[in-house]
């Protein structure tokens, strides 16, 4: 895409200007909880070095201390151009921090956030001088189990499919230079049948230029070649404008480019806010016509039924945990992931770095975005969940990639889903507030079991015969789906008081298969060679796809994890068994749906 820069946080909101922080930073563990009494902020002395946004518990950080430490500091000092700070605004941005973060700029406090897998920023304008600037910031986790963690453990020791903990700056940290009038977010919108973009602006300019001599002006291209301009004038701060994307060519008429997993076509759009004649602020990004949907029991790709088949997706790795060591690493793991015939992921218990999202949408990966869970149910926690869960759905709304928000995953922090109506209540809600920002996409409420309300029924079953798998989802449809019959022998479909109408329906967990020459675990009997490897992933995924209601499914896992070992790759990205076997059995036509 035109907008495209290596490195770049946040590819979907373009400018220029913007300097990305990490790299070598102070650190300082305070076990104690002194550090603001003691006036760290005001004068920050290191006692390690940290390369950000590698945390303390990886190698890559430099300090590799896989303890707990609840506690802990950062500084930097940065160069600032004071002159600049008349016309334009100095933001910092932190792409993920987990779980409290503090930021003070020269001794002054400049905010905090809470959550650990959205983005969130400060404009520190005011506290800046002219050259060097300090840095400095707290962050503040736990082990309480109220605060979504995801695969994050709260015990001192890893077990089972739980992880070593992630604690502070995980993601990029970055600074841009933005104008005083300037565009705080668009919000992308394709309609297929209509042919046309819908966009929401939201505008920073005082009240006095609502007057029409404000206006925005929006280009688009496709590979190069003029498409459309639209420019609208800003009235207020929030402003709604569409723009007609279809293009006449010689061969047929009016046509419009769709994007999927294998055409994923994608359109340039360029943004200018003008005032009379200048410009104020310029954005560059881009859009795909996509519509993903729901009729009866088919899910439909741009009015075509799409049988997904996907791969669970944890994004660890060995040297940096949560953490991406590069940008390179990104897209090996999607090309890798299409190289073992998958068209999708489930992206499991974590908001993965916006530029794995954007290679997703470059080379067309259909994604399944899922909130870290909480393991508590309390107040505390329903407002922590649905306050990040939102600001994650805002965040990523325009990635034509994903296709579903699942929000909830096997009723973890809602453990009594099935009987309690507080927590039957809350997952409404968080259903519906999740479809009052998006009402395209499907939503997943608990992924898994003990469904509420949801657009798409998905169950998980690790049985380990493909024949008792075909037996049971091909005999037993209608005792399972109304929970006469728990479908993994020990949860149900559908929690009490509901009932299945009609969804579609996927095995959205399945396989774990474990070599037994591998330490730590998997689900079932591991195997022993790569032959009887093959031979149970292909009996399994081979009944999955000859039961003709279910319409797609997402393998247990695309790699290692630390003690859990059922990867179709090791930790180290190197594949288990080749990868063109198991291509040609997710690829291969198999009873009713068509594998596209």
């Amino acid at each position: 895409m035109k907008c495209y820069i290596k490195d770049y946080p946040r590819p979907q909101f373009v400018r220029n200007n913007w300097e990305n922080l990490n790299g070598q930073w102070e650190f300082r563990f305070d076990d104690a909880n002194v550090g603001e009494k003691e006036k760290w902020y005001e004068d920050f002395a290191g006692t390690h070095k940290i390369q950000v946004p590698f945390t303390y518990e990886t190698k890559l950080s430099g300090i590799q201390d896989e303890s707990r430490h609840d506690y802990i500091w950062y500084g930097k000092k940065i160069q600032v151009d004071g002159g600049r700070l008349e016309k334009e605004n100095y933001i910092i941005h932190f792409e993920g921090s987990d779980f409290l973060t503090t930021l003070w700029v020269n001794g002054q406090m400049a905010g905090s956030h809470k959550g650990g897998y959205a983005r969130f920023s400060f404009d520190i304008t005011n506290l800046l001088r002219e050259g060097e600037n300090q840095l400095v910031v707290k962050v503040e986790d736990s082990f309480d189990m109220q605060q979504p963690r995801g695969k994050q453990r709260w015990l001192k020791d890893s077990y089972q499919c739980w992880y070593v903990q992630t604690t502070g700056i995980w993601k990029s940290v970055w600074t841009e230079y933005v104008p005083k009038i300037s565009l705080k977010n668009i919000k992308m919108t394709p309609v297929i049948p209509d042919g046309h973009l819908e966009l929401e602006y939201q505008v920073d300019a005082p009240e006095s230029m609502w007057d029409g001599s404000l206006s925005l002006e929006a280009v688009v291209t496709f590979e190069g070649e003029f498409i459309n301009k639209v420019c609208t004038a800003i009235v207020s701060e929030h402003t709604c404008a569409k723009i007609d994307v279809t293009k006449k060519n010689s061969s047929y008429a009016w046509v419009v480019k769709t994007w999927s997993p294998k055409e994923p076509n994608l359109y340039d759009i360029s943004f200018r806010l003008i005032k009379n004649l200048d410009v104020m602020d310029e954005i560059g990004s881009y859009f795909a016509m996509r519509e993903i949907r729901i009729d009866g029991n088919n899910i439909l790709l741009n009015g075509s039924p799409v049988y997904q088949r996907l791969i669970l997706d944890q994004g660890y790795w060995k040297d940096s945990h949560l953490t991406p060591p590069n940008e390179e690493a990104l897209i090996e793991d999607i090309d890798k992931i299409h190289a073992l015939g998958y068209n999708g992921l489930r992206k499991h218990q974590k908001t993965e770095d916006e530029r794995f999202l954007y290679w997703c949408d470059v080379k067309g990966m259909l994604v399944w975005s899922e909130m870290a869970a909480a393991y508590d149910f309390s107040d505390e926690a329903v407002c922590e969940f649905t306050r990040e869960w939102m600001e994650i759905v805002n965040q990523n709304y325009n990635h034509p990639c994903i296709i579903t928000w699942t929000p909830f995953n096997e009723s973890w922090g809602i453990s009594q889903v099935k009987t309690k109506r507080a927590q039957q209540h809350f997952t409404e809600a968080v259903y519906h507030l999740t479809k009052s920002v998006d009402p395209y996409r499907p939503v997943i409420v608990n992924d898994g079991w003990e469904h509420t309300v949801s657009d798409i029924i998905t169950l998980h079953d690790y049985e380990e015969a493909g024949e008792v798998l075909k037996n049971r989802y091909g005999n037993l449809k209608e005792e399972i789906l109304s929970s006469k019959v728990y479908h993994c022998c020990f949860k149900s479909a559908m929690a009490d008081g509901y009932g299945y109408k009609g969804q579609p329906v996927i095995i959205s967990e399945f396989g774990g298969i474990a070599f037994g020459r591998d330490a730590g675990w998997g689900y079932g009997d591991k195997v022993n060679t790569k032959d009887d490897f093959l031979e149970r992933f292909d009996k399994i995924t081979t009944a999955i796809k000859e039961i003709p209601y279910v319409c797609g499914y997402c393998y247990t896992q695309v790699t290692d994890v630390q003690q859990e070992m059922n990867g179709l790759m090791d930790i180290d990205r190197n594949y288990k068994v080749d990868p063109e076997n198991v291509r040609e059995i997710n690829e291969r036509q198999v009873g009713y749906w068509r594998q596209i």
